[in-house]
Formats: C-alpha cells, structure tokens, sequence
C-alpha cells in the first residue's frame, strides 16, 4: 500500500514539474532572436532612427559647430591678409592761419599774415612681389598781406610717385607669406571641419548602435532573470517534495538575486548610453519618456576590404591628413621667408615727380619800380603742370642695412625650421596612425561574418545546454548550481551575439570616417 502512494505521488509531482518546466523550454526557440522580440517590443522610449540621430548631430553637435567657428575665423585672417595687397586711397586737408611780426623790410609787412591751405591725395598699394608704391598730388593755397608777394592768393602743386622694391627678401617668398600661411591655415581648417563632420557622423552611429546592443543585453538580462524567478520556485517544490536539498534552493536564490542586479545594471547602461546619445545630437526624449530606443538593425553583410587598396586611398583622402599637410606648408612658408630675411636687406628708392605755380598776379612797387611777375593762373593750372611735369623731378637710390652678428635673424630662421621639422613629425605620425586604424578595423570588418556565425550558433549551443541541463535536473542527474552555470553561459553567448551585431557595423562606420567616405560600406 505504501508503495503504491509512493509511486502516485512521484506521478504527480513529475506531472507538476512537468507544467512547471513547460514554459522554460517554450522559451529556448531556434532563432535566438525571437525569444527576447517579446521584451524588446515592450521596451519604452522615445523611438530614433540612425538618420534622425545623425542629421540632429550634424545640425546641433558643438563640435561641428566649433570646428565651423575656427574655418569662419580662419576664411577672416585669410581675407584679412589679402586685403593687404589692395590699393588704400587717402586725402588730408589742412588749414593754417598765423600772425607774426617781422624785423625785416623784404618780409613785406610789419606784422606778417599767411592763411595757407594745404590738400594731399593719393593712392597707396603693396604688390605681392614687395613692391611699395605711392602716387600722390599735393595742392597749396596761399594768402598773404606781404607786400612783396607777385601772386596773391598763390597756388602751387606737385606730384609725386615712389618706388620702394626689396632685392634681397625673397620678392614673393617674403612679402606674400602671411597670405600664403593664411591660405593654408584655411585650408587646414576646411579640411578639419569636414572631418568634423564625418567624425561625428561616425560617434553618433558608433553609439546608436551601442544603444542597439544595450537593448538587447537587457532583454537577455530579463529573460534570464523570469527563467531564474521560475527556475527558483521549481526548486523550491522540488525541495518539499524532498527531491532535492537545501542547498540547491539556496543556488537557485543565489542566481536570482545576481541576475535581478544584472536586470537593474542593464537598464541603467541604457539609460546612460541614451544620454550621451542625446548629449551628442542635442535632442531629448520627448516629455514623459525616460530614454530613446533604437528602430533600425545592424546591416550584417558588407562588401569585401582590400587593406592595401584602402590605405592608398586614405592617405590622399584623409581630411585629417589633408589638414595636417596644410600645417606643414603653413610652416614651410614661413621657414622659406625667414631664410631670404636673413640677410642684409637691400632696397632700391625711386621717384618721379612735376611741379606747377599759378596764382593771381598783382604789381610791387620796390624802389621806385613797378613789376609784375609773368605768372598766372587758376590752382587748375598748377595742378595741370604737375601732372604733365613741366617741371620735372625724380631720383633713384639705394638702401643697405646690415644686421651686426645676424643672430636676430638666424636666431628666427631656426626657429621657423624647427617648427616646420616638428609639423612634418607630426604629418608622419598621423599617417602612421592612419594606417594601424584602417589595418585594425579591416582586420576586425574581415572577421565580422565568422564571428557573427559562431556567436549565433554559440547561442544554439547555450539554448541546447539549458534545455538538456533542465532534463537532467528533473530526472535529478544534475544540481541547481550546475544548472545555474548553464544559465550563466546562456546570458553571456547572446551578449556575446549582441556584441557581434554591432561590431561589423561600428568598424564599418570607422572605416568610412578613416577614409573620408572612400569605403562606403553598408548603410541604412
């Protein structure tokens, strides 16, 4: 009788853990997918495409911005640099009028008056090759109470063009390398905000996808967490039933706990990472949602990488090494100038000039004669023979200033020379960066699809170990701490599947900003 209770209740408990495990093994599907689609589909957020994601960034990141600002500033010194090359016009007018007494009888009168009103115009400019030159006309007008004066008011005028042109500062080299230092700061800077832009392009998707990973983690994390809340109570009866001891729900309790920590981890991972998503695009999830959630999927197949071919093509793309090779002429240019500066400078001065004198003429009585000077005319006409040069002008001369002991000179020239060895350094070693990156990210895109497969079937392989583990421990020819560690590996292999999804994809979207767009890869 005994034994016949006995053998019934075995039936029913074997029943009962039957229903019991049902639903765990329900929850082991081929596709390891589609067992966490149930919580991903639950998630709750604010939904964000790759695109949206990547057009606010573009739009809002300060970075960009920044980069923007030091291409506005650096497009400024360079226009402000060539402005130094246009002509300049000037004018001044001036206006005197003084008294003073005079002891001499040729001054004219016993207290002398002159209102003199001088004018000067001309135009100014400095050629690219150091050439300095000024054309100028200069007009004066003069009334005065002397008696002895023919014309009254007086007008007299000159013109005048000089010449300044340095023969030993490199003619263009020297006068034209602010422009030219300009010129290639701005192209620096063109180039680092393009790079600007790829490189937060690619900051954006590397986190996107992050966020991709995040989610799933934590889906795995709760699926695991309801399999160890069921797993505990199916220990728990079976310890009643005194199939299994204490111990074993004490394991069972253990994992729980580990992995309702693991659940809270998770969650607080996304969180994060949505806010440095958020952070970078300059957008937040809407009022009332704590985080964004991803909509799109990580492409899975990408085209074939030719390492070397890639490498060619970065180091003529690179906007990074674009702008790096900009410094160095930058620095060059200036190193090219100091060396003609170096020396005595040496200048040849010419002018070219006229005259002219017109005035209105009036008689002077000077001892007992009356004279009349032969001159007249309106200020026109002595403007017009200074222009003509009816009294012509001119000379040519030369300049020497010779430095004692060149040291302020040299001194510079090894400055700039250092400077420039230091910016080609620098040139080579981003070049040799360049190379490791592209190497280490065609390395890592090679290997995505294997990887992507033996973590997919790592998983199959996990789920197989559960399901079978579960078997056993029902027949009681395991523990819950062996099952337990099945459960462990199962959590790790889809976190390890997750990391494959998105690893193919971020190395892909490296590739892109290392070679400024010249691997297009998969996109969205």
């Amino acid at each position: 009788m005994y034994t016949t209770v006995d053998q019934v209740m075995k039936l029913l408990v074997a029943l009962f853990l039957f229903l019991v495990a049902a639903p765990l093994l329900a929850q082991s599907p081929v596709n390891p997918d589609s067992a966490l689609q149930k919580v991903l589909d639950e998630l709750q957020g604010t939904p964000l495409s790759l695109r949206e994601a990547v057009q606010n960034a573009l739009q809002k990141a300060t970075a960009v911005r920044t980069a923007e600002a030091s291409l506005l500033a650096a497009r400024g010194v360079a226009r402000r640099e060539a402005g130094a090359f246009d002509p300049s016009v000037f004018f001044s007018l001036d206006y005197v009028d003084q008294e003073f007494p005079t002891a001499s009888f040729f001054a004219g009168a016993p207290v002398l008056s002159t209102q003199q009103t001088t004018g000067n115009a001309g135009v100014r400019m400095s050629l690219p090759i150091g050439t300095t030159i000024e054309a100028s006309l200069n007009g004066v007008q003069l009334h005065t109470n002397s008696a002895f004066a023919f014309l009254n008011p007086q007008f007299t005028a000159f013109g005048n063009l000089t010449l300044r042109q340095p023969l030993l500062g490199g003619f263009r080299t020297s006068a034209r390398k602010q422009l030219t230092k300009a010129e290639h700061d701005e192209e620096a800077a063109r180039a680092r905000y393009e790079q600007e832009v790829l490189l937060v392009s690619t900051e954006v998707e590397n986190l996107y996808w992050d966020l991709y990973a995040a989610e799933r983690n934590y889906a795995v994390q709760k699926v695991t967490r309801d399999r160890a809340e069921a797993f505990l109570k199916e220990t728990a009866l079976r310890a009643r039933t005194g199939l299994v001891g204490p111990n074993q729900v004490a394991n069972a309790r253990t994992f729980l706990a580990q992995q309702e920590v693991l659940v809270l981890e998770s969650e607080e991972l996304r969180g994060q990472l949505s806010d440095q998503v958020s952070s970078l695009i300059g957008a937040w999830p809407d009022s009332g949602a704590r985080q964004f959630i991803t909509t799109d999927h990580p492409p899975e197949v990408f085209p074939p990488v030719d390492v070397n071919q890639l490498v060619r093509e970065a180091s003529q793309r690179n906007l990074q090494l674009q702008a790096a090779k900009a410094d160095v002429e930058a620095s060059r240019t200036l190193s090219d100038a100091a060396f003609w500066e170096a020396f005595p400078s040496l200048d040849v001065v010419g002018s070219l000039g006229g005259s002219g004198l017109s005035g209105m003429a009036r008689d002077v009585s000077f001892g007992g004669d009356t004279l009349r000077t032969t001159v007249a005319g309106e200020f026109n006409d002595a403007l017009s023979q200074a222009i003509r040069r009816t009294y012509p002008a001119w000379s040519i001369g030369v300049e020497l200033n010779i430095p004692v002991g060149f040291r302020s000179g040299l001194g510079e020239q090894d400055r700039l020379e250092a400077e420039l060895m230091s910016a080609e350094q620098r040139y080579v070693q981003q070049e040799r960066t360049l190379e490791e990156q592209i190497r280490t990210s065609s390395r890592e895109l090679g290997n995505g699809q294997r990887r992507l497969v033996a973590t997919r079937e790592g998983v199959a392989a996990a789920q197989e170990q559960v399901r079978i583990g579960l078997i056993e421990f029902q027949n009681g020819r395991t523990t819950a701490f062996e099952l337990v560690r099945l459960g462990q590996d199962f959590a790790s292999a889809q976190q390890r599947y997750s990391d494959a999804l998105v690893r193919s994809a971020k190395a892909a979207a490296t590739l892109r900003q290392l070679t400024s767009g010249a691997y297009a890869g998969a996109t969205q």
